[in-house]
This record gives structure tokens, sequence and C-alpha cells, in this order.
């Protein structure tokens, strides 16, 4: 059964927890299984208008009013106070069948409640407590503010671009750790290292359905696929890439007394490294390139889904090399250009730059500059960051692939030429045990000839194609890591300059991202 049945089952008989205060109140025990009716009953119970039972009917606002429903039914028992309130909220299951139950506690009726005069302080803890609720809904269900950090979708978006994520665009997932500190990611404030969530209790994946599916070229945000292992003290390096380098020293310092393995001992010995759930990973910005059941391949730079040229974003950017008469380019020419001063590199009378179709005509006709020339990696010259790591796999950065995206239910022939392609779905994203043994495959212990996608990928890729960090060097983005759609930039800051100096980009605000 679809795990959202079993949600909707869940909240429509939810009221189950009320069947003693049903009985208590005078009301017959049966009615709390008449699903809505129950709800209306409820309503009914604490006095409220019948706008709070329409809001029952609004998806995720809905779970809010559950909570101040719950908040109500101790207000009729003269639990006024904030722990018992708590209660109610926290563990339901326990704390509303015990106030029906017991002879202690007795209904009373909303419009015989006394009027309780709360404290300043009061006021403004449950006014906090309000806020801090439906905020937390509003982030984990509906968008969530991002800030860009690098420069890897440039032009498209800069760094210090403030956005708006839809979470509702392709359905909000529920959270895989929901005990956590609120509005932090995945680092408590003012410290290094210490986790701001609890991992003894986990939620499975789920995704509620959405407004619509993820397209190609969609601006899509995601938790960074290989960042369930950090180095604490590496944060913004791949741990995996910390690892390969590290097996490559040892490879060429020990010789013949090198095993495998020693790399990443060495690793572990000497940093803190840990482990992240799914939903704690960093968030990643990136254009979606291909989608499940696709085949991509990059041919000179240009991208091809399916052997056909895929049309580039209006914005792509690539680095060029720039050779003046002596003089560099004055920093006039490079605010114009928006060009971030973290892409740009000096060497003498010679540059590199990344820079749009636009910007190379720009920049070609400034007096002083002799040449502007591409730079290219060419096909047959292999780059070991490049996924899928492996020599057999001649790739880079200008020219990669064909690869096929899985799709989900989809099957794919397994032999130790692809196998590279596909270990880290079956191993890591999908949780199979898998062994190699001499020239065979082996799958949770069975002989494995072949293997079915349990669920769906996308093929990721930054703007500024140089300078990303994307699916070329980590490989596919499961369908379980997607956050949201970047819908809206609602400020842009030059991280580069003060405010006097128009650190506030004004010509960018307000923008969608296409």
């Amino acid at each position: 059964m679809d795990p959202l049945v079993y949600i909707i089952l869940a909240f429509i008989f939810f009221p189950v927890f009320l069947l003693t205060i049903f009985k208590d109140v005078g009301i017959a025990p049966w009615k709390v299984l008449i699903p809505f009716y129950n709800y209306y009953l409820w309503n009914k119970i604490i006095g409220k208008q019948l706008y709070w039972f329409l809001l029952l009917f609004v998806p995720f606002i809905n779970v809010f009013m559950v909570f101040l429903m719950e908040v109500e039914i101790a207000k009729c028992y003269q639990k006024y106070d904030l722990g018992h309130q708590a209660l109610a909220v926290l563990f339901p299951v326990i704390y509303l069948p015990y106030l029906g139950l017991s002879s202690k506690e007795k209904y009373l009726e909303p419009s015989k409640q006394p009027v309780i005069k709360k404290t300043a302080l009061r006021e403004w803890v449950d006014a906090i407590i309000f806020a801090v609720v439906a905020a937390l809904i509003i982030r984990t269900f509906i968008f969530e503010a991002y800030t860009i950090p690098t420069p890897s979708m440039e032009k498209t978006l800069l760094v210090g671009d403030y956005l708006f994520v839809s979470k509702m665009s392709y359905g909000p997932r529920v959270p895989n750790t929901p005990i956590s500190f609120p509005f932090v990611h995945n680092t408590l404030p003012f410290t290094r290292y210490t986790k701001s969530y609890v991992e003894w209790f986990r939620l499975p994946y789920y995704r509620f359905p959405g407004f619509g599916k993820i397209k190609r070229n969609d601006p899509v945000v995601f938790n960074y696929p290989t960042g369930d292992t950090v180095v604490l003290e590496r944060q913004n390096e791949d741990y995996y890439r910390i690892v390969r380098m590290a097996e490559e020293e040892f490879k060429m310092g020990m010789g013949s007394r090198y095993r495998e393995g020693m790399g990443r001992e060495a690793v572990w010995r000497t940093y803190h490294v840990v482990a992240r759930p799914i939903d704690k990973r960093e968030n990643y910005i990136k254009r979606c390139i291909a989608l499940p059941g696709d085949t991509v391949q990059i041919i000179d730079r240009q991208v091809y889904l399916n052997g056909k040229e895929m049309p580039n974003p209006p914005l792509l950017q690539f680095n060029y090399l720039i050779r003046t008469e002596g003089r560099g380019l004055s920093s006039r020419v490079l605010e114009r250009l928006d060009i971030s001063k973290e892409d740009i590199g000096w060497f003498q009378q010679y540059a590199i730059l990344p820079l749009t179709n636009d910007n190379v005509k720009q920049i070609s006709k400034i007096p002083g500059v002799i040449e502007v020339k591409p730079q290219l990696a060419p096909a047959g010259e292999w780059s070991p960051d490049i996924f899928p790591f492996d020599s057999a796999y001649r790739w880079n950065v200008d020219n990669f692939g064909p690869l096929y995206i899985p799709r989900k239910g989809d099957e794919v022939s397994l032999n130790l030429k692809n196998l590279p392609l596909y270990r880290r779905i079956i191993e890591v994203y999908e949780k199979n045990k898998l062994d190699v043994k001499g020239n065979k495959i082996f799958i949770n212990d069975k002989e494995a000839h072949s293997y079915c996608f349990q669920q769906n990928y996308y093929w990721m890729m930054g703007d500024n194609r140089h300078n990303s960090a994307d699916s070329r060097y980590w490989g596919f983005v499961p369908e379980d890591h997607i956050v949201g759609k970047a819908v809206f930039v609602w400020l842009s800051l030059d991280k580069d300059k003060s405010l006097a100096d128009g650190k506030i980009r004004w010509n960018k605000l307000f923008r969608v991202p296409r």
C-alpha cells in the first residue's frame, strides 16, 4: 500500500485517542471512528468556530491545527501551564486517553473556563512557540530560504543570491530526522562539529505529491549525494576524493608494501569523520540536465541527450584563456561582466575567466586583448576525478559518456565493465550487499547478471561548467535526495563590497531563475 494511504488513514482516525474523552463528555465513543465527523465533534468539544474545522482540510496547515486542538483539549481539563500542554502535543497517544480515563481530571466546558491572565513572560513564550512551530511547518513542507555560496551556477545565480526553494514543486519529503534543533541544518549554533539532530529516531523516506515533476533545465536544490560521509575538518571537500587522493599517495610512497585501504585508514586516523542522514547532507543547487531513462553525453563541451544536441541555458559559461598585451583587465570591466573574484586567475599577461558567449564577444573587442581562447579537455584525456573514477572510462569535464541515467523499474545488464557506473547506486543508495568474487558479481549473496533500479535518478550540472562540482564529479542524484525547485531570488548581495559601495545588486532583485 502507498505510504500516503497510511498517512491519510492515520490522520483521519487520529481522534481515536480521544475515545475516553468523548465518553467523558457524553458523546457516544463509536462516533470517534466516523471520518471527518470525529474532527467536527472534537472542534465542538473545545468550543472553536467552524473555520478551525475547515482548516483541517488544508495540507500541512492541518498538522498545525491538530497541535492547537490538542492544546485546547488540555485547557478543557484545566491544564493551563506550558508543561501539561506540551505533554498533550508531544505525547498525545498517552496523555489524551489519560485525561479521559483519570478520575482526578474533570472536563470543563470552554464557556465555563476561567479567564487566565497570562504573565508577560508567558505571552512571549506562547508567541515564540507559535511562531517557531508555524515557521518549521512552512520550512519543512512548503518553501525554504537558501543562499548561493559558490559560483557554480553563475551567471544564472550569483554568489550572494538569496532565494526561495519551493518544496511543493516536486512534493515535500517527510524529514528523515524530525528531532533536531530548529532552523539550522546539521551543526548546532556556536559549535564546529556538534550535530544538530538525533539519529536514534528516524523516519523512512516518503515524498508527498507535488505540483509537478522535475523537468530538464530546472534549477534544482538537492542533498549532496556523496555527502553521506564527511571529514569535519575539511567539510568543503568530497570525502571520497580525499580518500582517493590518500590512496594514491600511499600507492606511490609505499610501492610493493602498499595494500588497498591504507589511505582510508590514514584519513580516519587523522580527522574526525562522520556519517550524515540524507536530509542533513549539504544542500547543492544545479540545473537538471538529464531525466531518468535519458542517455547523456558531452562532446567537446556540448551536452547531448539521447543522441540529440541539447539547447544550452542562455547564460551558460565556460573558461577561456585571455591573452593581453601585458596589462590586465580593469576591475570595472570585470564588474560589468558579473565575474566573481573567486573565478579570476591572472598569470602575467594571461587570464583565465569564465565567460558567456556574449562576454566573449565583448572582451574580444577590448583594446589590448590579443586572444580569447576556449579551454577544452580533449576526448580520451582521462581525469581520475571524473565519475566513475575508473581508467576504463577515459572521460573528462568536456568529453563524457555516453551514460544511461537509471529509471525506477528499468533493468540493466550487469558485468565487471559497467559495475563502476552503478556500484554506488546498488550498494549505497539502494542499500544492497554487493561482492565481486573473481569474475562474478553477487548481490545479497546471490549471483547477479542484471539489476533492477528501485528509484529514479537525475543528472545535474552547473551553468558555470568549468567551475562546478556536479554530476560529472560524483555521479547520479537519487530521487530521495531532491529538496525542491529554486523559484525566486528576493535579495542579491555582493560579498566583495560594502553597503556604501553598492553591496546590494538592485538590478538582480526579485527575479526568477531561468
